[in-house]
């Protein structure tokens, strides 16, 4: 009898505790069905359909997909995300480990240093590109008259489309304090015993760096990758605040900064064709999904984990 009335006390408190559970993450899976399931499934059902947002929206089929094969907007603004994303996601993988392992040196003041580098990743966006755009002004701005101090004749920068894609990037490397950080914390949790015996077997710092810390490093970079990735094919504030800051076309000059989140933004917004930019939405969606696959496919092949190291030592 008292077994039965200790079971019954056990699931009730079990109920308890679930029903507990359940309250305390109620409020993200609400938001997470209102604002992001519906509005997705929505967008799904639109990307089949005529809809300008004011009239009823009128089933097309895959109308807007077939459209977008003979849409040069389209493929320019891919070409724009793909050329950026092979720049900016390289450099800024880069250069935040060479920051970190800098910052992860012994030397004065480092986290004051550690600061001042992260500080850029935090603040406003639209603020940091209206800095960006007077730095790169052809006349006025900071780089040209540092380029004139050696006789050299700066370009037109964001004003010219042969530099504007290539502007872009290098400000985009001034938000690396976030992936430097990430970094950072990964090389403070790699083993000191590691490079202890190495330096005992005699290896240099380049050895040591090529075969302790870049495979100890592997997960971190996947991590930093994959979220790069993504965020590089949803580039659009930097993009559509610079190019409506220095000229009338947003995306410009002559299209060369005419990014695929724009494009889709002024698809959806400037033209009214609501239906069109949600099926360039998924077709964004599909790309990111697939090269996400592919980056995960391919982990295996360069993504090592301490335990592995450990045993292969």
């Amino acid at each position: 009898m008292i077994d039965r009335l200790l079971g019954l006390s056990s699931w009730s408190l079990q109920r308890r505790e679930s029903a507990a559970a359940y309250m305390y993450i109620s409020p993200w899976i609400i938001g997470f069905f209102l604002f992001t399931l519906v509005p997705m499934a929505a967008s799904l059902y639109f990307s089949f359909t005529d809809y300008n947002i004011i009239d009823s929206p009128v089933w097309v089929g895959l109308k807007n997909y077939v459209d977008l094969l003979d849409d040069a907007s389209f493929w320019q603004s891919l070409k724009v995300t793909l050329s950026f994303a092979m720049l900016a996601l390289p450099g800024t993988l880069v250069f935040g480990l060479f920051l970190a392992i800098l910052l992860n040196q012994d030397i004065p003041f480092v986290k004051l240093w550690r600061t001042l580098y992260f500080l850029p990743s935090v603040l406003t966006g639209v603020a940091v590109v209206l800095l960006w755009v007077v730095i790169f002004n052809p006349q006025v701005g900071v780089i040209n008259n540092l380029l004139k101090l050696f006789g050299l004749k700066g370009p037109g920068w964001l004003h010219d489309p042969d530099w504007a894609l290539l502007s872009l990037v290098i400000m985009s490397l001034w938000g690396v304090g976030q992936t430097m950080i990430i970094y950072l914390a990964g090389l403070q949790s790699v083993p000191t015993d590691m490079y202890d015996a190495a330096k005992v077997d005699g290896a240099n710092m380049l050895r040591r760096f090529r075969n302790i810390t870049l495979p100890m490093m592997s997960p971190v970079i996947f991590y930093n990758l994959i979220i790069g990735l993504i965020a590089t094919f949803q580039y659009f504030t930097q993009a559509y605040i610079a190019s409506g800051s220095v000229g009338d076309e947003i995306g410009g000059p002559v299209r060369s900064t005419l990014f695929y989140n724009i494009y889709l933004y002024q698809s959806g917004f400037k033209f009214f064709e609501m239906g069109y930019a949600s099926a360039l939405a998924w077709v964004l969606f599909v790309i990111i999904l697939v090269l996400t696959v592919l980056v995960f496919k391919s982990s295996p092949l360069w993504v090592h984990y301490e335990g592995e190291l450990r045993g292969r030592s």
